[in-house]
C-alpha cells in the first residue's frame, strides 16, 4: 500500500483560521487535488479515512471543517446523536461554505500546487460539492447521497462548471424520490454532463463503515465508480 502523509493546517477564511486535515502521497511530484466534505458529524475517523483513501490513490486530499464558525476545532458528533450536530448544522450558509470552499480549493491549488482540483462529499457535504460545483473551477465532483441538493440548488444546474457524479441510496427514507428526480431533471435541463448511479441494496450513509446503514458491497462498487468516473469525467 503506498505510503501517505498526513496533518492539519488552518486555513484563514472571514478573518478567522479554518481547520483542516490533508493526506497526500509520502512519494514527491505533482497530483491532482481533493476537497474532501463532510457530514453532519465533523471531520472524523471516517472522513479522516477517506481522505486518506484519496491520497493513496495519489491526490492531494484536504477535509476542511465546515463548522468551525460554530464549534471548537476537532469537534466529532456520534453518528447516534444527530441533535448534537443540529445547531452547528444549523448555522451553515450557502455563503459561508462557498466561502470555504473556495479557502480550500485556493490552498490545493496555489500552496499545493495542484493542477487540477476535484470535489467529493457525503450527505450534507454531497450537497456542499454540489454547491461547490455551481462557482469553483473543478474537473469533476461526487455527491454521495446529497440531501438538500432540492429544492435549494436546483435552479444554480446552469452554472454547474464540471461533470458531476451522483450517487444515491435505493433505500433511503431521507431524500425522497421526487428530490432525487428533480435534482437529475435540473441537470439535464440545463444541458450538464452528469452520471448518476442508485444502489438498490444501499440506504443513506451506506458508504460509512461507522454506521447502522453501512452496505459493504455497494460501498466498494461506489467507490470504484467514483475513482473511475474523477479520472475521467468529460
Amino acid at each position: 500500500m503506498p505510503g501517505i502523509e498526513t496533518g492539519f493546517v488552518d486555513l484563514p477564511v472571514d478573518g478567522a483560521p479554518m481547520r483542516a486535515y490533508w493526506a497526500r502521497p509520502a512519494a514527491p511530484g505533482p497530483r491532482p487535488g481533493m476537497i474532501v466534505l463532510q457530514e453532519a458529524f465533523g471531520v472524523n475517523a471516517h472522513i479522516r479515512d477517506v481522505t486518506d483513501r484519496f491520497a493513496r490513490e495519489g491526490y492531494l486530499a484536504l477535509a476542511p471543517e465546515l463548522f468551525h464558525r460554530s464549534a471548537p476545532a476537532g469537534w466529532e458528533g456520534p453518528y447516534t446523536n444527530f441533535a448534537a450536530a443540529m445547531p452547528h448544522y444549523q448555522a451553515l450558509t450557502d455563503a459561508g461554505l462557498l466561502a470555504d470552499m473556495t479557502a480550500a480549493h485556493t490552498w490545493l491549488s496555489r500552496v499545493g500546487g495542484c493542477p487540477d482540483v476535484c470535489a467529493i462529499g457525503f450527505c450534507m457535504g454531497g450537497r456542499a460539492a454540489f454547491l461547490a460545483d455551481t462557482a469553483l473551477p473543478l474537473k469533476a465532483a461526487v455527491s454521495f447521497y446529497g440531501g438538500g441538493i432540492a429544492p435549494s440548488l436546483i435552479d444554480h444546474a446552469p452554472k454547474m462548471k464540471a461533470p458531476i457524479l451522483l450517487v444515491w441510496g435505493g433505500l433511503d427514507k431521507h431524500i425522497p424520490p421526487e428530490s432525487v428526480a428533480a435534482v437529475s431533471k435540473s441537470l439535464r435541463d440545463a444541458g450538464k454532463p452528469f452520471v448518476e448511479a442508485a444502489f438498490s441494496a444501499a440506504d443513506h450513509g451506506f458508504h460509512c463503515d461507522a454506521r447502522a446503514s453501512y452496505h459493504a458491497p455497494s460501498a466498494a462498487q461506489a467507490w470504484a465508480l467514483a475513482l473511475q468516473f474523477l479520472k475521467a469525467p468529460a
